[in-house]
This record gives structure tokens, sequence and C-alpha cells, in this order.
């Protein structure tokens, strides 16, 4: 895997009422490195309506994805297999307190690409609101197989 790399992140949603929302789709350039044995990703976010960045750091190892956002949002997330994480999630319109309780995570590794499929409740408040999935490739700019996850 090279330092340069673009990132796609597929996000989904399934209310109570089995309603999909829209999926949110992200393709991004990012930085990527490797140690002790974790995969680092690396990527600025800019939110549509608000000045300035947010740094977004994505840490990968077994059975776990890290998302750390900090900037116009801040929060520290974590999808851990068979485990529930608490985090509050600094927006621009005040703190949420969210629940992450992950069902799988899956992370496939092959030499120019990293895929993550994660499947997790998410609660607001610890009242369930969406069971949600999120899918990520991370993929060498320099490889010609650049391809958007679905």
């Amino acid at each position: 895997m090279t330092k340069d790399v673009l990132v796609s992140i597929n996000g989904l949603q399934i209310t109570k009422k089995n309603e999909e929302s829209e999926p949110i789709e992200v393709i991004t350039a990012g930085d990527y490195y490797k140690k002790n044995d974790k995969h680092y990703v690396i990527y600025d976010e800019v939110a549509e309506g608000f000045d300035g960045i947010t740094k977004n750091i994505v840490k990968l190892q077994e059975n776990c994805m890290d998302i750390t956002k900090r900037g116009v949002t801040n929060v520290h997330m974590v999808f851990e297999k068979n485990k529930k994480h608490i985090s509050c999630y600094e927006t621009p319109f005040g703190s949420l307190m969210l629940g992450i309780n992950a069902r799988n995570v899956r992370i496939t590794e092959e030499e120019n690409d990293i895929f993550v499929d994660v499947d997790y409740a998410l609660e607001l408040n610890d009242t369930h609101l969406a069971d949600c999935k999120i899918k990520v490739a991370i993929q060498s700019k320099e490889s010609a197989d650049f391809h958007i996850c679905s």
C-alpha cells in the first residue's frame, strides 16, 4: 500500500420503520501508514455551509475500526465487534450522546487495497435510532483498479 490513497466511504441507515435513508457517499484523497500492526488513514472533510475543515483519522485493527474527527465536528467513535461504545458527538448545533453497538466488523487487506464492512446499531441518548452499515475502501492512488464501494 502506498502513502497516497483514495478513500471511499459509503454509509446507510435503516430506521425502525425499515425505511432506508439516502446513502451517504464520500470519496477523498488521504494519507496511509501502518504502525504496530495497525492501519491509519488521515483525510480532511469539508462540511457544507461551514468554514473550516474536519480532520479525520481512521485506525484499523482486527475486528475494530476507530474514527476520530477534529474540527467543525468532534467525535471519537469506536466500532468494535460485539461491543458497545458511547461517544459524545460535538456538532455546530450542539452535542449528542451516541451509542455504537457493532455487530460485525470485517476488514479485508490486499496488496493495494483495504476494505472495511461494518454493521452496527446506532443509539441516540440511550434510544435505538437506526441499524447502519458503513463500507470503506482504501486504495493506493497508483492502483489502476480503483472502484467505489457499493
